[in-house]
């Protein structure tokens, strides 16, 4: 599938990329051993690139694997990047591979999520955080998102949620930026919609406990009456070749202070 009109042509698309990137059609043509003549003329269209200059200078604009497969289609190739389903057996070492770091990963909690934040994959200490949340947002398909800001979720229990819920939404509006996937617009129109939880003593949640970490932004949750700080890290697979490869991304979260990892290892031990 394509994310981008078919008639608008690649050589507008191209443009497009190179001004979100804040580069030069010198710059650009320099990296990808072309002329700022020729880069000008296929922005508008009097020049027809390759397919290998098309590829050429979606690596060097770091275009999305997806909208690589776009930018060909417009401008009249095939598609060079398979999209192939995860539950498909030429995947299985790959699934398998995940599996094993997860697990290596307990106690602390770790999920890998898709393009859409469908979470594909999680581990035991994911699930523990997760006790309490309504069985409705657990249901597959269980998206990150909405199970983490929607007031049945994790939400009413994070103590820094204005923050934490500013940070997640700005991190989709820059994923949409780059996409433009209709699905995660819904999905953060959806979850920016949400009521944000109020607390006992009228205010929202996380207006009056909020704690910071000097060099991060925790997530500072409840569990079982404990106050849990964790930071998040994201990873994602170099040079992908497949689109569904390319659009996993691996978070883990590392306890911010002692007494979160004492927690976790008393639990899942």
């Amino acid at each position: 599938m394509t994310t981008v009109p078919t008639d608008t042509g690649v050589g507008p698309l191209l443009r497009g990329w190179r001004e979100r990137r804040r580069i030069s059609q010198l710059d650009l043509a320099l990296r990808a051993d072309s002329s700022a003549r020729h880069i000008s003329f296929v922005e508008t269209g009097r020049a027809r690139p390759s397919e290998d200059m098309v590829l050429r200078l979606a690596e060097h604009l770091d275009v999305p694997v997806r909208e690589r497969n776009a930018l060909l289609v417009v401008a009249g190739y095939a598609p060079r990047y398979a999209q192939t389903p995860l539950g498909d057996p030429a995947l299985a070492p790959l699934r398998e591979g995940l599996d094993r770091l997860l697990a290596g990963y307990e106690p602390y909690p770790a999920l890998v999520l898709d393009g859409t934040y469908t979470v594909v994959a999680a581990n035991r200490g994911m699930a523990l955080l997760m006790e309490g949340v309504s069985p409705e947002l657990l249901a597959p398909p269980l998206n990150a998102m909405r199970v983490t800001l929607h007031p049945d979720g994790l939400a009413p229990r994070i103590v820094n949620l204005d923050q934490w819920r500013a940070d997640l939404l700005a991190q989709m509006e820059r994923q949409i930026a780059l996409v433009r996937s209709p699905e995660l617009r819904a999905l953060y129109d959806e979850v920016a919609a949400y009521p944000v939880p109020r607390r006992a003593g009228g205010g929202p949640a996380g207006a009056d406990r909020e704690r910071a970490a000097p060099f991060a932004l925790p997530m500072v949750i409840e569990h079982r009456g404990r106050v849990l700080s964790f930071l998040s890290s994201i990873a994602t697979f170099n040079t992908p070749m497949d689109v569904t490869v390319a659009e996993l991304a691996i978070e883990t979260f590392l306890p911010a202070d002692r007494e979160t990892a004492a927690h976790l290892h008393a639990h899942l031990s």
